[in-house]
């Protein structure tokens, strides 16, 4: 069962300028987003800084009133609530702040902190507030006389604990985690993502996690969102995310992450290009100004979030190239920025290795949408006016194993290219010269 139901969401924030102080223009920061969180679920988000993460999240518990768009919260419509009708969900919904330096009121003692929001709610009596809070106190991990310092007193970790337990302090069934960890030290965000980890066990929470880290969101979630200039662009599984991210901007985050073996050394991917501004962004995908497969109708049209997982556990994506990747059984992962950059790097030598064998630029026909078919052997190669055809299972060979080709019999194809069933890697310098793939 859905707790969160997320339809069609967006929030704009408006801009004002000239002497009348006039809207002229809108910061577009989540648009058209739409998911689901399971009750015991933990949902990660992603994406780069400005995307619209923490805006998403905050429109969830109506700390940004959306411009459209649904929110149901067990079932029930939260939009149009009132202030005083979301003071029960608030209760049920709560958020932990990424600050944990100016989230807590440096006037207030913790006790006093949480004292105000446990009266607030009615939480327990009175008479057993100091016990419940010396409780909480200590299940976060602090020691009871925590309770009587200001949060001057504390560390970061300490800090992000005394929220962590804010927001447990009412009880609540959901939990927002705006980056929690990413302020602090990489052993206390350890510690912090543990505690975390046994609390949702604990009391049986809901979580979603934001943050722009895909190692800890892989390590901490069951399921990803990616986010990318108020869109969605892909939703997945955390099982293995190398193997099952699609969308070139995931593998472009992926490849960006630390290696944690310096023996298995990788180029790094680096995206090209301008991030377009959310207050004018481009038509068509959001992705378009960055993204190293970028064809006319990705300028055009927004690609829709198109499923391709099992029934209840959605694997979606909205790009148009992944798109005819899988129409053409292509596996996942065949293209990535690193085989893009080869190409480019290759592509002269490979048209003078092929103009030495009578093969012409202009006599190769790739797809219009996928540079793969150009770099890996799917296409089309005009030899004396007959079409020779390199099936797609040659795609499965990308990484090093040994090419499996079916080639429709031609004898010009095989006296050019030294072609017979027992073909070794060697022998298919001129094909991987081509395709960029060499050695």
């Amino acid at each position: 069962m859905s707790v969160i139901q997320v339809t069609d969401l967006v929030k704009h924030f408006p801009v004002r300028g000239g002497v009348l102080n006039r809207v002229v223009g809108k910061v577009h920061a989540v648009n058209g987003v739409s998911f689901d969180i399971r009750r015991g679920e933990t949902v990660g988000i992603v994406g780069e800084s400005g995307c619209g993460k923490s805006t998403l999240g905050k429109a969830l518990i109506r700390l940004h009133d959306p411009t459209s768009g649904s929110i149901r919260y067990d079932g029930r419509e939260i939009t149009g609530l009132s202030h005083h009708e979301m003071m029960e969900i608030r209760r049920k919904m709560q958020i932990i702040f990424q600050d944990p330096y100016s989230s807590l009121n440096p006037r207030l003692t913790i006790r006093a902190m949480l004292r105000e929001a446990i009266r607030f709610h009615g939480v327990v009596p009175p008479a057993e507030m100091d016990d419940y809070i010396t409780e909480l106190i200590r299940t976060v991990g602090l020691r009871p006389d925590a309770a009587e310092k200001f949060p001057h007193e504390f560390s970061g970790g300490q800090r992000q604990r005394i929220g962590i337990a804010r927001a447990l302090s009412v009880k609540p069934e959901f939990i927002i985690a705006d980056e929690p960890v990413s302020a602090l030290d990489v052993s206390i965000q350890a510690q912090v993502l543990n505690l975390m980890m046994d609390l949702k066990e604990q009391f049986g929470l809901t979580l979603m996690f934001i943050s722009h880290d895909l190692k800890v969101v892989e390590h901490f979630c069951d399921r990803v969102l990616v986010m990318y200039l108020g869109h969605v662009v892909e939703e997945l599984p955390t099982d293995d995310l190398h193997a099952r991210a699609r969308h070139p901007y995931t593998r472009a985050l992926l490849g960006a992450n630390p290696i944690d073996d310096p023996s298995e050394r990788r180029p790094l991917t680096v995206l090209q290009g301008d991030v377009p501004s959310p207050f004018k962004p481009p038509t068509g995908c959001p992705f378009q100004t960055r993204c190293p497969r970028v064809h006319d109708r990705c300028r055009e049209s927004m690609p829709p979030l198109v499923d391709h997982g099992a029934e209840g556990a959605p694997e979606e994506v909205a790009c148009y190239a992944v798109e005819e990747d899988l129409a053409a059984g292509l596996p996942i992962g065949s293209w990535s920025p690193e085989v893009g950059a080869r190409v480019a790097a290759e592509g002269q030598i490979a048209q003078d290795k092929l103009a030495h064998l009578g093969v012409f630029k202009d006599q190769i026909h790739p797809s219009p949408f996928n540079p793969l078919f150009i770099e890996i052997g799917i296409g089309q190669i005009e030899l004396d006016h007959d079409i020779i055809f390199v099936q797609r299972k040659f795609a499965h060979d990308l990484f090093g194993v040994r090419p499996v080709l079916d080639v429709q019999a031609h004898e010009d194809f095989q006296r050019l290219f030294h072609l017979d069933n027992g073909v070794h890697t060697d022998q298919m310098a001129p094909l991987q010269a081509l395709h960029g793939l060499g050695r």
